[in-house]
């Protein structure tokens, strides 16, 4: 190659790594729109795709469209089907941003929205609800919900008080802490389950995971909480790139670590949270999404957060489809079975000395 061909060589190069996240999320938003349908689609009664789009169409967008489907086929697809598919998009979108952003901050690519105790205390708050003798429902949403979502916040607020952030080694000591309180959760939660008799099942439910009780109110309370912080996280993408050099090379480039490092820590608990109170414990998706974005893009928050949140909401879409095709198995099951061993896969064709 001559001289002057190089350079063009390297804008070549460069022109085609800068269109690559584009047209991940081209992909991501096509991949994302035919699981939509086939979720919407397959179940127990189906109904032809051609007849959920025009339904779509009809009922969202207010298009004019022939009627083809039977008012049955409508009601399965807009009061059954649809909130399922939407909540189980937002929990997806809510977890894999909440992990890439605890990646990130954590600088470990095997991080995960649960590494720092939300998943114990969201399971010991749903425990406990269930042996409480107390049964309300405010916009149908259960005792089980509320502790599930307050235990799952109020962990990782134990967890920041305890690690005492400010000092040295911050992120040894948060992520120290989150073992320790959440070992400590475990045991709350094993207590727990010895204790509820004939609610074992209800909380064995719980930790599995699904969007059996899917609903557009229960989908309208949780939007907000998980989009608004996603939306959030997004925006601060450039102090998650910052904090992934370090904390003295971010305070360099402006960063104010320790508030940055609150804040983006509190929104994506937030996420977390507001996802596990829908859904129960569901992993892997928080974890993979991220990696494998992060992969094919780099560590720049600024394509990593979009393209996982597009990735993590097609990928617990399908799996839900999976769980329903398979007779109403849990969610959890499927993202466990398939996640980790093509976790495992990715892992092992990683390049050696990869990081974030």
């Amino acid at each position: 190659m001559t001289t002057a061909a190089l350079p063009r060589s390297r804008r070549r190069v460069g022109l085609a790594l800068a269109r690559r996240p584009v047209a991940l999320a081209v992909a991501g938003f096509v991949l994302l729109f035919v699981v939509l349908i086939l979720g919407v689609a397959i179940g127990t009664v189906a109904v032809a795709p051609g007849d959920t789009i025009a339904i779509l169409a009809h009922r969202l967008l207010g298009l004019d469209v022939s009627r083809t489907w039977s008012a049955a086929e409508e009601t399965i697809v807009m009061d059954l089907r649809l909130p399922r598919v939407l909540t189980a998009m937002v929990v997806g979108v809510g977890l894999a941003v909440s992990g890439t952003a605890f990646q990130g901050l954590l600088r470990n690519p095997l991080a995960d929205p649960y590494v720092l105790g939300t998943a114990s205390g969201a399971a010991l708050g749903a425990a406990i609800a269930v042996l409480l003798p107390v049964r309300a429902l405010v916009l149908e949403f259960g005792l089980l919900h509320a502790l599930a979502f307050a235990g799952a916040l109020g962990a990782v607020f134990l967890v920041y008080r305890l690690s005492r952030l400010g000092g040295s080694g911050q992120m040894t000591s948060l992520l120290l802490t989150g073992y320790a309180v959440g070992s400590l959760l475990a045991a709350g939660l094993a207590m727990a389950m010895y204790l509820s008799g004939a609610g074992l099942r209800q909380i064995f439910a719980y930790l599995l995971g699904g969007f059996e009780s899917a609903s557009w109110l229960r989908l309208g309370v949780a939007l907000p909480l998980v989009l608004g912080a996603v939306l959030l996280i997004g925006l601060r993408a450039r102090s998650l790139n910052g904090l992934l050099l370090g904390e003295e090379a971010a305070a360099h480039l402006g960063v104010d670590v320790k508030r940055e490092r609150a804040i983006l820590l509190g929104l994506a608990s937030l996420a977390t949270a507001a996802s596990v109170a829908v859904s129960g414990l569901i992993g892997f998706v928080g974890l993979v999404a991220p990696h494998v974005v992060r992969l094919l893009v780099g560590p720049n928050a600024r394509y990593v957060v979009p393209l996982a949140a597009l990735l993590g909401a097609s990928v617990m879409v399908g799996a839900d489809l999976v769980a329903r095709v398979l007779g109403e198995i849990p969610v959890g099951v499927v993202t466990a079975v398939v996640g980790a061993p093509f976790f495992l896969v990715l892992l092992r064709r990683a390049r050696t000395g990869y990081e974030l």
